[in-house]
């Protein structure tokens, strides 16, 4: 299954609220994740641009679309992004398949 990687930040109002009564939002996210038939593999918060970072395996960029959505309708969350990742394996064979391809292809501007 595909892995993504999503960052955003907090609200004003979310940090407001989470400084009032503190919580974990993990338990939320996995859920929200496992409804979209996926699964949330880690959540940090994290230092910095961005508030918190998921990492989630979910079956298509469709479904991680939706929890995304989600995500931002509810209102707590912004500034959110999302990568696929792929592992060093997945990658060498992408560069495999980008050296097959680019002896055919000319870029923008060549001759």
């Amino acid at each position: 299954m595909p892995v993504f990687v999503t960052q955003g930040r907090y609200t004003h109002d979310a940090i407001k609220g989470m400084v009032a009564k503190p919580e974990d939002r993990a338990e939320a996210v996995s859920k929200l994740c496992e409804q979209a038939g996926g699964k949330m593999l880690s959540y940090y918060v994290t230092l910095g641009e961005y508030d918190f970072l998921v990492v989630s395996e979910m079956p298509s960029a469709k479904e991680v679309s939706a929890v995304v959505i989600t995500a931002a309708v509810g209102g707590g969350v912004t500034h959110l992004r999302t990568m696929q990742a792929m592992t060093t394996a997945e990658a060498k064979d992408a560069f495999a398949a980008a050296g097959g391809l680019a002896a055919s292809f000319r870029p923008a501007g060549a001759s």
